[in-house]
């Protein structure tokens, strides 16, 4: 039996068919006026609308999490978005690629083939093989020491996507500062290219005091790796655990969720199981929502901190630009005490309250 995974050619093309062009670069040497003033007022997404981003344009998307919590799973279908083959992931849209995408299978590439055949059908073979190519197995070099490898790869294949499976495979010694910078500068490389990329990555097996491994500071490796990725989005839960959490550690925009996902094991697809609808609280409480009731449900806490809560207050503010809520302000203190400001459903306020 032939072993797939040795001697994976590139794509090939039809002898009146010219390879892929290269992926366009972005510009490096811009004018100040032009680099400043024409930015796009909202984040370019890749995974994303708005100012919910998960992943932004230009920028890595870091996914962290424990073995088994579903990394691969959801990389998987950000994959198929990205080929054309689904519009969105966790009801959030994609943008689908324009070139193709270059999977690196580096860990356990056999198992990630089991994983992502669940997601794709014989009918979309051709598809596949024209927009995917995956390298199965080590790179070529480490990543972190020769910092044009990855870029190279991507070219070599006409892939304006990389899906690094996963991160500790990449370089060696990801703890220490010159390497993560290493691995840093073939990263940047790659985005300068035009190229965007999505990581998979671990955590520490304990966090701060003993605790469970749910910050910044608890991924594995030099603190180098999250400062040059755009976004870290955590899956926090137990191997196999069909429901996980999914927490958004550093953020392009506002910050996404925290959600609940479910996976569904059987056929490699995810979705929100969970994730506090903030009208709709707005609705069941004709008292109105303060920013504090906001942020328990939406943190899972009976005494939310104050980040917790400006976080909640952003949301709810939100809702007011879109017309879905309205504010009342509330009073300072006074013989009574103080009142909160609480949001209500737009819909629903009587004639003559104010926002």
């Amino acid at each position: 039996m032939n072993d797939p995974w040795v001697n994976v050619p590139p794509p090939e093309h039809p002898p009146d068919e010219q390879p892929p062009t290269p992926v366009q670069p972005r510009p490096r040497m811009q004018l100040g006026g032009v680099f400043i003033l024409d930015a796009p007022e909202t984040v370019p997404a890749v995974w994303g609308s708005g100012d919910d981003v998960l992943w932004a344009r230009g920028e890595a998307l870091m996914l962290v999490g424990g073995p088994g919590v579903g990394k691969t799973t959801l990389a998987g279908q950000l994959v198929r978005a990205r080929l054309g083959l689904a519009d969105d992931v966790l009801c959030i849209p994609v943008e689908p690629s324009s070139r193709g995408v270059l999977y690196l299978a580096m860990d356990r590439p056999q198992q990630i083939a089991r994983g992502l055949r669940r997601l794709f059908s014989p009918e979309e073979r051709d598809h596949l093989n024209e927009r995917l190519t995956v390298w199965a197995g080590p790179p070529p070099a480490d990543l972190a020491q020769v910092t044009d490898t990855l870029l190279e790869m991507a070219q070599g294949v006409g892939a304006d996507t990389i899906v690094v499976d996963s991160l500790k495979d990449a370089a060696v010694g990801l703890t220490d500062d010159a390497v993560a910078a290493g691995y840093n500068r073939a990263r940047q490389n790659a985005i300068a290219a035009g190229i965007e990329i999505l990581e998979l990555h671990h955590q520490v097996k304990r966090g701060a005091n003993g605790g469970a491994p749910n910050t910044l500071a608890d991924v594995y490796g030099s603190a180098w790796l999250t400062a040059g990725a755009g976004s870290v989005v955590l899956l926090d839960g137990a191997a196999g655990d069909p429901i996980v959490g999914l927490r958004h550690l550093k953020q392009p925009a506002t910050e996404v969720g925290p959600l609940r996902v479910i996976h569904d094991h059987l056929n490699g697809t995810s979705s929100v199981w969970h994730g506090t609808d903030l009208l709709a609280m707005a609705r069941a409480t004709p008292a109105g929502v303060t920013s504090k009731a906001a942020a328990s449900a939406l943190f899972s806490t009976d005494k939310p901190s104050p980040a917790e809560e400006q976080k909640a207050r952003r949301r709810l503010d939100a809702l007011v630009k879109t017309g879905h809520l309205h504010r009342l302000d509330g009073s300072p203190g006074g013989p009574t005490g103080s009142t909160p400001a609480t949001w209500h459903d737009a819909s629903t306020l009587t004639l003559g309250e104010t926002a």
